[in-house]
Parts: structure tokens; sequence; C-alpha cells
């Protein structure tokens, strides 16, 4: 099975064309000090063997300014997915939905929390934004949520009422799993397995949470994938944002699982990201 890398981003240096307007005010110091263009993805991602990725919006970069992001949709539509950025609070938070599910992108992604904006944003839940909720669940548009697990019980008010919204939960929600097994700090992430749209990310940020404290990656993975299934977890390098090349960061990640069955492995590293994102499923004519 193609490996499916879920999580990536890209850095236009065109600044006049695409000048920076990052969420919270201020730009994130991993895009100044390695950025990649989409011709450097392509190349970073044909060195590690990577078949397809999603190209995920650089919020902490260009904002709800998806532009980029649509442009290496276009450019490489057999090798990219791309998830926007969105203002769900916003009243025109479903006509720009619209214009960016128009533009050839594949879902959204809300932007509650990271380097630049530390802490868990309070208006994740805000009734101002049932609207986008409805339409992603009306039109089966995957919702991808950048949020710590502070926000968990906000996410579960959400899915109570939109129960057919799937959502994708970028690094686990980053939990602290520092106690180990069985992870009661992070109870909250695996009671999250009962609504059967939560999928996890699982990036290098998960895996180094893993294997902290008293934890190993071989505990908190068949702790995972007992709750959830590997079907529901999907992996993502974070490249550029993370150190290091995807060669290297894949090459981790599949150490880091060496656990999981070899069935469990493809679904990590492909499976439920073509399920997931439908438009990285299809490679040279056939499935992944």
């Amino acid at each position: 099975m193609d490996v499916i890398d879920t999580h990536t981003h890209v850095i236009s240096p065109d600044t006049g064309r695409y000048p920076p307007d990052p969420i919270g005010g201020r730009r994130s110091e991993w895009s100044l000090a390695h950025p990649v263009d989409i011709d450097g993805l392509v190349r970073a991602l044909d060195q590690a063997g990577i078949a397809k990725a999603v190209v995920v919006q650089a919020s902490t970069v260009y904002g709800h300014d998806n532009r980029y992001v649509a442009e290496a949709v276009r450019a490489h539509p057999d090798r990219f997915a791309g998830v926007y950025s969105i203002d769900a609070l916003a009243p025109d938070a479903v006509a720009r939905i619209r214009h960016w599910q128009g533009e050839g992108l594949s879902g959204f992604r809300l932007f509650t929390t990271g380097t630049t904006m530390p802490g868990q944003g309070d208006w994740l839940g805000h009734e101002d934004s049932f609207p986008a909720w409805a339409h992603a669940e009306e039109q089966d548009i995957p919702v991808c949520l950048q949020m710590t697990i502070q926000g968990l019980p906000a996410l579960r008010r959400l899915l109570e009422r939109f129960p057919g919204v799937r959502v994708l939960l970028d690094h686990c929600a980053r939990p602290d799993l520092s106690d180990g097994k069985p992870f009661r700090a992070a109870r909250a992430l695996f009671e999250m397995a009962g609504f059967p749209g939560v999928h996890l990310k699982l990036t290098h940020r998960a895996l180094a949470a893993s294997a902290a404290g008293a934890s190993t990656p071989a505990d908190f993975l068949a702790e995972l994938v007992g709750a959830y299934g590997a079907g529901r977890i999907a992996w993502g390098s974070n490249f550029p944002a993370a150190e290091g090349t995807p060669a290297n960061i894949l090459a981790e990640a599949r150490e880091a699982v060496a656990s999981l069955s070899e069935v469990d492995q493809e679904q990590v590293f492909g499976g439920t990201a073509a399920k997931f994102y439908p438009a990285v499923a299809v490679a040279g004519g056939r499935r992944a």
C-alpha cells in the first residue's frame, strides 16, 4: 500500500503574491527558519517514497488565505489533497467553505491552538460556528482540528449536536501520556472513540509524548488501536514544521509503530488517509 502523509505544509517564497497574515498576528518560527515551497515538498516526498500527501493550510503564516494550498493542489492534483482554514465564527463561514471546496480542496481546518497561540481557544463550540458544522455534516466535508485535549469537552458537545461530522485531531489532540498505561491523564482522548466520526492524526508530537515519562510507544499504540481501531488513525509528518526530512520522520514513525501488526500499520500509513480524504486514494488510476 502506498504511504500517504496527512500533514504537510507549503510556504511560498513570493510574499508579494502571498503575503503573510498569520492567525494570532505572529508568524511561526519554523516557517521563517525552514520554509518549503510546492516544488520542494514534491522533491522531499519523492526522496521519502511517499506517494500522496495532504497539504494543510499553514495557519500561522497565511491565516485563512488558502490560495497557496489551492495552487499546490492545482499543480499536482494526482499527488495532493488540500485542507483549508476558515473562521468558523464568521457570518460568511458557509460561503467560504463552498468557495474553497469549489477550488478543489478537501475539507477545512479549525485552528484553536498552536505554537503562536498556546492554550486552548475558548471559541470552539460557540453557537456562531454551528452553521459551519451543520454544513460539514450535510455535505460530508471532513474537519481537521488543531486543538488540545482541554478542548475535547467542547468537541464532544459539538458531535452530540452534529454526530455525522468526520473529524481528524491533529497530533492526537496533544495528550499528556507521561503517567503511562492506562493513561488516566489522557482518558478524555480515549473516551472520544465512542464517536465513530473521530479520527486521530499520529504525528511526531504524539509519538514523542508516547515516549515521555512512564509511557512507551508500544503501550500507547496498543491502547489507541484498542479504542479506535487502526482504521481511524492516520500518520502525518508535519513537514516542514517538524525538524528533519519526510524520509527521516517516516523512518522514525515506522520504528515507533513496529509493535503493531502489518495490517494495522498499513492502515496508519495509508489506508485511513485514503478513506478520510478520498482525493488521495487514487494513484495512477488505481486505489491506494
